[in-house]
């Protein structure tokens, strides 16, 4: 993974008028959230891949390094 911070992921945009400000691939409206969670369910990078023809690979790489970088910034708290 490359270490130098957030500004590198030039496949993630933010744009009020592309689900109202939520992080998508390239401009799209597929949020990065529907591709981390498509990854959480165990679907396969080749299988979001081909249930999504318009994303790429580095897309999908990006989008779960956004996650991991916007984690680090913010703690949460743990409830009992």
């Amino acid at each position: 993974m490359n270490l130098k911070g957030p500004t590198h992921l030039d496949r993630i945009t933010i744009n009020p008028d592309v689900m109202d400000y939520q992080p998508c691939i390239r401009g799209l409206r597929i949020p990065v959230s529907l591709v981390v969670k498509l990854m959480a369910s165990c679907k396969s990078i080749r299988e979001i891949l081909d249930d999504y023809p318009e994303l790429e690979e580095e897309d999908v790489k990006q989008a779960l390094e956004h996650v991991a970088w916007a984690t680090a910034e913010t703690s949460i708290p743990m409830v009992p």
